[in-house]
């Protein structure tokens, strides 16, 4: 017996596939399952990490529903993968609230953060919000820096903290093989398949969304949105430095490297998650976990509506709508901050930690076989 009742369904559904074999050339899962004859719990959170949800093991499969042995590997992996959010959370109690009503928590979070800054610059200068502010250090006019900085890097280092115990939790419990450490090889080709999202091809042919003709959109809406943050992230990095090392305070020019950074960015971050949504709607009911439709929702519409405040904010920075658009950018950001580790962010940090462990199963048994 498992901890929960979605694990023991998991190992009913591992042990037949293992008896099979067949879709073993299809993603990591089915080789990984392969080198073992148990499952414990960490195995099994492992494996259901370690899926991408192609659906394409669903589709091939002999003994899917409606066939007595009701094999749904992508639905039951996707319950295991969500309850996994949660089991590895830090702090515990602040997951279950997150996973019920994950939409309206990060909304709730990012208006009532918007509607401090608006209190914060209506106390020191009400002309503040409505007022038209150019050249450097406008925005700062709104809220100083220094309070900005302490109020988002709070938020930021909680969100970093959280995470890391998270992942520490996740990792210890999937448990390093014995006698095997983390090379700089198994990690580089972690980094490369997760950079390609090399599994979310289902076997090469394309991933199964609502019907069984498999395409690449999800993948490259997975692309856009990865891709778009990461921009975006780098935008921030490079502003940070910009205001520290050389003195030079947001905003900047168009063709300055953070607005080029950010720009290329909301545009992924614009186009994947809408991308994103529309594909989550089209998917098959039979292969997702519907339960947890909020928290999925919640992540792609915070992701978005980040980028477009940022994007609104851009282009009228320098009009009266500047205040507002900016306390609301704000507001969005802290909001994504902090529900961060109780998310869907987690599952690619989650899925890259078991990436890493794959890579390192693949070349234990290559180096024992060569032996």
């Amino acid at each position: 017996m498992h901890g929960t009742r979605i694990l023991d369904e998991a190992d009913r559904l591992m042990t037949v596939c293992n008896s099979c074999r067949y879709c073993e050339g299809l993603c990591a899962v089915f080789p990984a399952m392969e080198m073992r004859r148990a499952f414990s719990d960490g195995d099994l959170n492992y494996l259901a990490n370690l899926c991408h949800s192609c659906g394409a093991c669903y589709t091939d499969c002999q003994f899917s529903p409606p066939h007595e042995f009701n094999v749904n590997v992508p639905r039951t992996l996707a319950v295991a993968r969500a309850e996994s959010y949660a089991a590895y959370a830090w702090p515990r109690a602040f997951s279950g609230a997150f996973a019920r009503n994950g939409l309206v928590i990060s909304l709730v979070a990012a208006l009532s953060v918007a509607a401090f800054i608006f209190g914060f610059a209506a106390l020191h200068d009400r002309q503040v919000l409505l007022g038209v502010h150019t050249g450097p250090g406008a925005f700062y006019k709104l809220m100083p820096h220094n309070a900005m900085a302490a109020l988002f890097g709070a938020a930021f280092l909680y969100a970093i903290v959280a995470l890391v115990m998270g992942v520490r939790a996740f990792w210890r419990d999937i448990g390093e093989p014995v006698g095997m450490r983390t090379d700089m090889a198994a990690l580089l080709q972690a980094i490369r398949d997760a950079g390609e999202l090399r599994y979310l091809d289902g076997g090469g042919v394309g991933c199964f969304n609502e019907d069984d003709r498999p395409t690449d959109r999800r993948r490259l809406y997975h692309h856009l949105t990865f891709y778009g943050f990461a921009l975006c992230f780098a935008s921030t990095c490079v502003a940070t430095l910009y205001h520290y090392l050389l003195a030079r305070e947001a905003p900047y020019a168009w063709w300055d490297l953070p607005v080029v950074l950010g720009t290329l960015g909301g545009i992924g971050l614009l186009i994947g998650p809408i991308g994103l949504l529309a594909e989550r709607w089209k998917r098959d009911p039979v292969l997702v976990d519907e339960a947890r439709y909020g928290m999925d929702v919640a992540f792609i519409v915070m992701l978005f509506l980040t980028s477009l405040t940022g994007m609104a904010l851009l282009m009228l920075r320098e009009t009266a709508a500047m205040g507002p658009l900016l306390a609301l950018h704000l507001g969005v950001v802290f909001s994504l901050f902090v529900t961060m580790p109780y998310g869907k962010f987690v599952h690619g940090i989650y899925r890259f930690a078991a990436l890493v462990r794959y890579a390192m199963e693949r070349r234990a048994m290559a180096q024992g076989t060569a032996e």
